[in-house]
């Protein structure tokens, strides 16, 4: 059975400021494991492809003439060029380009993204800017702002950044830090939630959570 769960959480660089959050869960907790496995099955067979691909006799160049006559020249008959039994030919039963598709109801992911966060409520934190005031892109001044907001970042634990909308300044300042993930709300999923020890959102993403 799903409910209707209510998560407060205080804004880090803020004194009074809350952003209270309504999230759909499932109750039970057995649906609950069973909803993260599937989005998490689903997520990581969408993200597999077999590129490895050979081409058949249809698909290789050339071909198009007969080598030589049917009869007469003391060899094997022959028709193409294109043939698996010649150099250059076609491929018999060789690997093909395979993309792997998996569903999951939207409403059974949402739930199972929800589950997640709600679960993660005492390792998050919400902040309300978040290098805003950089004119440029600067490493070491994002890692000043974490630990402004209270993260102690080390690089054997993972951070989830999760912003409103992603620009150059936010992507330029974390993509070289280890561990460090930075998405935007609209691409939040089961994988990134599961392997984050830390999430960070900023206020606008958060409210945009439901």
């Amino acid at each position: 059975m799903s409910t209707i769960k209510e998560l407060t959480y205080q804004i880090a660089d803020t004194n009074k400021e809350v952003v209270n959050i309504q999230l759909k869960i499932n109750n039970d907790p057995d649906k609950q494991m069973y909803l993260i496995h599937k989005a998490l099955k689903q997520q990581i067979t969408n993200n597999r492809i077999r590129n490895a691909h050979a081409k058949t006799r249809s698909e290789v160049r050339g071909g198009g003439k007969k080598p030589w006559k049917q009869k007469g020249t003391g060899r094997a008959r022959a028709g193409s060029n294109r043939s698996p039994l010649w150099r250059g030919g076609g491929v018999i039963f060789g690997p093909r380009k395979k993309i792997y598709e998996s569903k999951i109801n939207k409403k059974e992911k949402k739930i199972a993204v929800n589950t997640l966060i709600s679960t993660k409520f005492k390792h998050t934190i919400i902040t309300k800017n978040l290098l805003n005031t950089l004119n440029k892109p600067s490493t070491k001044k994002a890692l000043q702002e974490i630990d402004k907001i209270g993260i102690k970042f080390k690089q054997q634990t993972k951070l989830l950044i999760i912003v409103e909308k992603k620009n150059s300044i936010l992507h330029l300042s974390f993509r070289n830090i280890k561990n460090i993930e930075l998405i935007e709300i609209n691409s939040i999923n089961i994988l990134s939630l599961l392997k984050a020890d830390t999430i960070l959102i900023t206020d606008k993403a958060a409210k945009q959570l439901s």
